[in-house]
């Protein structure tokens, strides 16, 4: 019997995905192990493999398209199996292969449902109605059965604009906003168009996520300022000493966040609705932006990690990231996140915090101005970072001193090293 093939859950947040490229086609052969298609999920385009054997007898999702995690996207089978009873044994018949024809078909249902009967109006509310019409645009040469909204006549006196000639594409031919806008840009075609994106499944995953995050998990926030001098300095000896290899300050910040997280379990810990989770391991999320949106790679058991090591994984995994080739088990487990806007020149912000963590850390950039030292005031270098807090997991207490313990670290990096090789 003909085989249905689902579309497969490759992340733990996956909800849809698309299907980048089919590397079969119907007709075909299909072995198991075979590399049946290439399916973008919101992380990571990954090849899927087949684990059935046959004819591949229909396609039904098209390259490009669309379909939920556990619906249908092909049929295997025998050669001349009829594929559309095992989409019907399976429950799962599409109507569409895409969201395309959807749209079509509710243009359909729109246009085959009949309007509704509109009262005609009394004799002396269509004359007054007349009258201001008359009134209201003696400038456009226009006769009385021209349809246009008050909108689109408004911005075409603005912008001089004549009505003869253009088409309305409202109900009934009438002339809106729209038609308005898109005659003045072809008169002048140096107005820059709006346009419409699509939004992936990237960007709808961190949409649905962190909304969930931040209105389901009440945020508070510690914002602490470093004095950055002493980790400058061990930077640039730590890069002479291992050059052409470089170490970079957020590098610092993974080991110096990894080794406090060590002394403070209580932050390195998730919210599970009826338990709190205390992880006996510390596995650091580094956000990083991509094209369309923003992956999280994790840093697995980064606090017993040399940081060279930290430093050589994190540039691993963002080039990873970038080009979508990232695994399930390069962006899953994380226990505490760190966003760093630092390089972008950004001072200071707050970040939501990335679930299941409780924390996440927002780093910003070295700044410098001048401060007090020894009674004295001399150039210094400084840095903000600000730690969001979910409050159902960690009190303010407790964040601060996560964070002063973080801070000895950041400015005392002889002190974290020395706990650790380089």
């Amino acid at each position: 019997m003909a085989v249905v093939i689902k579309m497969p859950k490759l992340s733990d947040t996956m909800e849809e995905g698309v299907i980048a490229a089919w590397h079969k086609k119907v007709g075909d052969t299909v072995n198991s192990g075979d590399v049946l298609a290439e399916i973008e999920s919101d992380k990571a385009t990954m090849e899927y493999e087949s684990f059935e054997e046959g004819t591949l007898l229909h396609l039904v999702v098209d390259q490009g398209g669309k379909a939920a995690v556990d619906t249908a996207i092909a049929v295997v089978g025998e050669k001349g199996e009829d594929y559309k009873e095992a989409l019907k044994a399976a429950s799962n018949e599409q109507p569409a292969k895409s969201e395309a024809p959807k749209k079509e078909e509710a243009k359909e249902a729109k246009a085959s449902t009949p309007a509704p009967a509109t009262p005609k109006p009394e004799p002396k509310k269509v004359q007054a109605q007349t009258r201001h019409i008359e009134k209201a645009a003696p400038k456009q040469e226009l006769d009385d059965r021209t349809k246009i909204s008050p909108l689109a006549r408004k911005l075409a006196e603005q912008q001089g604009i004549s009505l003869r000639g253009i088409r309305g594409t409202g109900e009934g031919g009438r002339i809106v906003k729209r038609d308005i806008e898109n005659f003045s840009v072809g008169r002048n075609p140096q107005i820059e168009r709006s346009r419409d994106v699509e939004v992936n499944q990237m960007r709808k995953t961190i949409t649905r996520r962190l909304s969930e995050s931040k209105f389901g998990a009440p945020h508070f926030y510690l914002t602490i300022d470093l004095d950055m001098d002493q980790a400058i300095d061990a930077r640039k000896a730590i890069n002479a000493a291992i050059a052409p290899e470089k170490i970079s300050f957020n590098d610092l910040v993974i080991k110096a966040a990894a080794v406090a997280l060590k002394d403070h379990p209580a932050v390195n810990a998730a919210w599970y609705g009826d338990f709190i989770r205390y992880n006996g391991h510390v596995h650091i999320g580094v956000a990083v932006a991509v094209e369309d949106g923003l992956l999280v790679p994790v840093v697995r058991h980064a606090d017993g990690k040399a940081l060279t090591q930290i430093s050589g994984e994190v540039r691993e995994l963002a080039g990873k990231a970038k080009s979508k080739k990232l695994q399930p088990q390069e962006w899953e487990g994380n226990t505490f996140t760190i966003s760093n806007l630092g390089m972008f020149g950004i001072e200071e912000f707050t970040a939501i915090i990335n679930p299941p963590d409780s924390c996440i850390l927002a780093i910003g950039g070295i700044r410098q101005e001048a401060v007090v030292k020894n009674g004295e005031i001399v150039a210094g270098n400084r840095m903000k970072v600000t730690m969001s807090c979910d409050h159902r997991v960690v009190d303010g207490a407790t964040g601060a001193e996560f964070l002063q313990t973080f801070k000895k670290y950041m400015e005392n990096p002889i002190v974290l090293l020395g706990m650790r090789e380089i």
